[in-house]
């Protein structure tokens, strides 16, 4: 199986006033986790796909992503709110309290970007799924059923 999702990439409970906050916190993630060594290209890269659009989905989850040549390998990190991220704005109106961030090398933009993105869209639509997430308590859990679902 491989592994998007290490349990180190998961951060349980955390506090972000904002979706400019979890950004800064997803790209300062990235570099401790080895995924890039540039935080600025990395937040340049979230911040230029918001600008496309707000990556709020549906039932309080958000899959922001970025795509550089700054990343070394694909990897996903999750975020999972104490509290609601209320000015990030979600296809349903609900507040966000969940981050699934997608980060991919620039040369992989149109193939593991876009399988990743189908995968996790795919999965936001199990119930069964978005309550591991939402219940979890150890970040294995979480790691454990997104990598299942993106092999």
């Amino acid at each position: 199986m491989t592994e998007f999702v290490k349990p180190q990439n998961v951060l349980l409970d955390i506090s972000c006033a904002s979706k400019a906050e979890a950004l800064d916190l997803l790209s300062r993630k990235a570099v401790e986790l080895g995924i890039t060594e540039d935080y600025d290209a990395v937040r340049a890269a979230f911040d230029a796909r918001e600008a496309e659009g707000s990556t709020g989905m549906m039932d309080g989850f958000a899959v922001p992503h970025a795509k550089s040549d700054a990343i070394a390998g694909a990897a996903v990190i999750v975020l999972r709110f104490a509290d609601v991220v209320a000015d990030w704005e979600s296809i349903d109106g609900s507040d966000i309290m969940f981050a699934i961030a997608l980060l991919v090398p620039g040369a992989e933009a149109g193939t593991t970007h876009i399988q990743l993105l189908a995968k996790v869209a795919r999965a936001l639509m199990d119930e069964e799924f978005r309550n591991v997430i939402r219940t979890a308590d150890q970040p294995d859990q979480v790691s454990d059923v997104i990598n299942a679902r993106l092999d």
